[in-house]
Formats: C-alpha cells, structure tokens, sequence
C-alpha cells in the first residue's frame, strides 16, 4: 500500500564521486558528491553555487571525477563535512562542516598527475576520469526562493583511466561489472552493490554501439599525442 510522503531528500541512490579541482592558489581541492549522471562522454552534476568546488569549476573549466570503490568508503567519511572555501559559507556551517585546506592529506590519498586537465587523479580510485566545463545551468530559475543556490554542469570526458582489477578479461576498454564495486550514496548512507538480480535484455546490445563523436575524437586526440 502506498501512503503519501514528504521526505526532506530525494536520495534514492547515486554513485559517489571525489571530485578534485584547482584552487586560485593553485592548491589542490578534493571534494565528495553524488548527484551525477552520465550519458556517452558526458555528464551532469549538480553542486551548491557557494561550494568552493563550484567557484573552481567555474573559473578553471576543469576538473577529475573519481571514482571510489567500497573499499574507499572510510577515505570518502574523512572528507564528508569539510569545505575547500575559508570562511566556511553559512549553509555550510549550519550543518557542522569545518574548513581544511589539504584534503588529499586528511583522507590519506595520493595524487596523481593528470594528462589533459591541472586538477590531479586520486591514485586509490579504481577510475578516473578527467573532463572539462561545456556548459553550466541555474536550477530552479522560475523560484526566487531557490534562483541561484545550485549550479549544474555539464562535463566533457576528455580521458578515461581503469585500474585492471576491474576490467573485463582480454578487453582493455571493457569495465567487468561483477568487479567493479561502485560506492554508493542513499539517503545519506554508504551502500555497495549486490550480486547481479536478473540478466539484462541490454547486455545484449554489444557496447560498441554506444560509442559517441565525444569518445572518437579523444580517441584520436589520444593517438596524436603519442605520436608526439
């Protein structure tokens, strides 16, 4: 039987990404989020304007989106409630978040330099994905309550790195999903995922004939460089 509810979030469940950016200073910010979806080589986040990784974006264009598996959940925690942006933005401080400048360093991760954006990779993520800014939109345009408060971006992968513990057997640019192991956000809690629960009519489809113009043309930008 269904009721009718008025939860405060809408969190049914969304991979958790780190997403590491460029300060003014040129320091290194590394932030937690989860409202992220993806289509070909591209992807829509959403983060509040006040974030300092949102004032990153927005000025650098740039950014990594790493990927943690659920073995990363303890470095993930380390990072909930703090903040890049000193002072610590009031709707930030309402909810207890504290302010620290060396993120990499409190979470106990390691950096890793990236080859086509200035924001570096975290080594310890299973996948890193590097990407730049297209195009950035207000939510809630219409509400003058809301006008202003979140930002979504869309992002360009520009290139795509896989630790082999989570690759298809023999196929370099196939994920296996019975070993990747996503860290999962639902209603403010840490999930992993289970065993698979039925096969897919999708499966069916060969992966192939999802390729875009986006992941052909960092495809040949990939060949130019080593030819290089």
């Amino acid at each position: 039987m269904h009721i009718k509810s008025q939860p405060s979030i809408l969190y049914f469940g969304t991979p958790v990404v780190l997403i590491s950016t460029k300060n003014e200073n040129y320091t290194d910010n590394l932030a937690p989020m989860s409202s992220i979806f993806w289509l070909g080589w591209r992807c829509i986040i959403g983060l509040a304007a006040a974030s300092k990784t949102t004032q990153n974006l927005l000025r650098t264009r740039q950014c990594v989106l790493n990927l943690p598996s659920v073995h990363q959940a303890g470095a993930v925690n380390l990072l909930a409630k703090t903040t890049g942006s000193n002072p610590v933005p009031a709707g930030k401080v309402q909810k207890g978040y504290r302010y620290h400048q060396d993120k990499f360093e409190l979470a106990g991760l390691t950096k890793q330099a990236s080859e086509t954006v200035q924001a570096p990779r975290v080594n310890e993520c299973p996948v890193q994905m590097e990407a730049v800014v297209e195009v950035v939109h207000g939510l809630a345009e219409h509400d003058a309550d809301m006008r202003g408060k979140i930002l979504t971006f869309e992002l360009l992968i520009k290139r795509v790195y896989l630790d082999e513990s989570i690759l298809l057997h023999g196929h370099p640019n196939r994920v296996d999903p019975n070993k990747w192991k996503p860290l999962i956000m639902s209603f403010q809690q840490f999930y992993g995922l289970g065993g698979q629960v039925h096969p897919s009519t999708l499966a069916e489809i060969p992966e192939h004939l999802y390729n875009t113009p986006d992941r052909e043309k960092a495809l040949d930008r990939n060949s130019l460089r080593e030819m290089v």
